[in-house]
């Protein structure tokens, strides 16, 4: 089997050391009180990285809820003849599981440091995970809305900026060693399972109505995602870069070596939005859901890798293999092929792309656990 991990990024994962700065309110006064409340009450023999999986798992769960009762986005929309719309229970399971999810990955590293396991594998299988729940989440808020407030395109430009904000925080501590947690990300969480336990009390209707200026409840969450990104995220994080080469504190790369980690994504920007742009049979409104997990699959394996290389303090690959077998597809699908022909190509991409994925972040987290002698599901014993 192919190593992911050489001998220098190994070696780079030996010094590690976890550096972060959370300035957001709602996170130290509140959230952190109640995680330091709740990891009380976890037994002292389960993982961190149990914690951690388990609430991915919850994630996927909502977003399977989500796939069975709603596909195609289509649940609250005019054109849904058949009037079935998703169970109010279905809105209150994936309010709780998402509030869950949120909560173990705030007490997983209390839980590290509780039980003396902190280590690299620790914040590696943690933010890679999240890189996956980057598309898990969002689609199903999409649901609240659905096709009638936001058409798949523009939704698709919604979930680019989530990748964006959640690709540039890595690109920040590429460059400046430092983990700047962005103020939006707890706000956005805790947003979204009210938004979600509301939905489930009053039903989604409350939110297909005109507001003043002729807006409605969809076009508002489009332009506060947008507006809260720049503000909260993208200037800050690009201010804390140009202070670290200001004051000389970062990691100081030449240019070429600091923009490296943008090139894949740039890459797979253009490609994506080529593709959902110029289709011949419009595979973004014909196949959302899917187009949009294959998206989300890809992009969570290129900010895997910049996470390996920003830990690991090693070189940022420029190039991310599975853009071959994508661009390829794009240019087939631009160059003209059947609906059931570009379908079929969507499905088995999304399928060898998903498989090409969790194959690399299990051998990343054997190397890892090989290398430290370590397991990923199990403390280790003091005696060994």
């Amino acid at each position: 089997m192919s190593r992911f991990l050489s001998k220098d990024k190994l070696e780079g994962f030996e010094k590690y050391k976890y550096n972060s700065i959370d300035t957001s309110i709602l996170s130290t006064y509140v959230m952190h009180p109640f995680w330091n409340w709740c990891v009380q009450f976890c037994p002292i023999w389960v993982a961190p990285n149990l914690l951690t999986f388990s609430g991915f798992l919850l994630t996927v769960i909502n977003f399977l809820l989500f796939s069975y009762y709603d596909y195609g986005f289509h649940a609250l929309s005019k054109e849904n003849v058949t009037n079935d719309s998703i169970p109010n229970w279905v809105w209150a399971v994936t309010a709780v599981n998402l509030f869950v999810a949120y909560t173990l990955d705030g007490i997983d590293g209390k839980q590290a440091r509780r039980t003396g396991s902190s280590g690299p594998l620790g914040e590696l299988f943690d933010h890679g995970l999240d890189s996956y729940s980057t598309v898990l989440i969002p689609t199903c808020l999409y649901s609240i809305f659905g096709r009638d407030e936001l058409t798949p395109l523009r939704f698709y430009f919604v979930i680019w900026n989530i990748f964006l904000n959640f690709y540039l925080t890595h690109w920040e501590k590429y460059n400046t060693g430092v983990m700047f947690l962005p103020w939006g990300y707890d706000f956005t969480m805790l947003g979204s399972c009210i938004l979600l336990l509301v939905t489930s009390l009053i039903g989604p209707s409350a939110w297909h109505v005109t507001l003043p200026g002729g807006l409605t409840p969809g076009v508002v969450f489009e332009i506060v995602l947008y507006f809260s990104a720049i503000i909260t995220s993208q200037t800050v994080i690009l201010w804390n870069i140009y202070k670290s080469y200001r004051d000389g504190t970062g990691k100081m790369r030449p240019f070429i070596e600091a923009v490296r980690p943008l090139f894949p994504l740039a890459i797979f920007f253009i490609l994506s939005t080529a593709w959902a742009l110029f289709s011949p049979n419009d595979v973004i409104n014909k196949g959302p859901r899917l187009f949009y997990i294959l998206t989300g699959t890809i992009f969570s394996n290129i900010n895997c890798r910049l996470i390996v290389s920003q830990m690991s303090d090693t070189c940022c690959e420029s190039f991310n293999d599975l853009l071959i077998p994508y661009a390829a597809t794009v240019f087939a699908c631009l160059y003209g092929v059947s609906e059931i022909m570009e379908m079929l190509l969507l499905s088995l991409l999304t399928a060898v792309v998903s498989i090409a994925h969790i194959y690399y972040g299990t051998r990343v987290v054997q190397e890892m656990c090989e290398h430290f002698k370590i397991s990923c599901f199990k403390i280790k014993s003091k005696s060994n």
